[in-house]
């Protein structure tokens, strides 16, 4: 079975959930405001490894790979 290519280096997918935690705790406890529920799509991208939006764009943060 192929592994799906994803498009998000590590480091990428640890900022996006943060940031996605950190805005879903917007709904939850501060501000309480709705807008933190828009954390819901830096969390699911950073856990599922890929964005849409990059792929589109071109865009790609995973590491080359190494040459043998």
């Amino acid at each position: 079975m192929e592994k799906k290519a994803g498009c998000e280096g590590g480091w990428d997918r640890g900022i996006r959930l943060l940031v996605g935690l950190g805005l879903l705790a917007l709904v939850f406890v501060g501000p309480r405001t709705p807008w933190g529920w828009l954390g819901l799509v830096p969390l699911v991208t950073g856990l599922w490894g890929f964005c849409p939006l990059y792929r589109l764009i071109g865009v790609s943060t995973c590491p080359a790979p190494k040459r043998t």
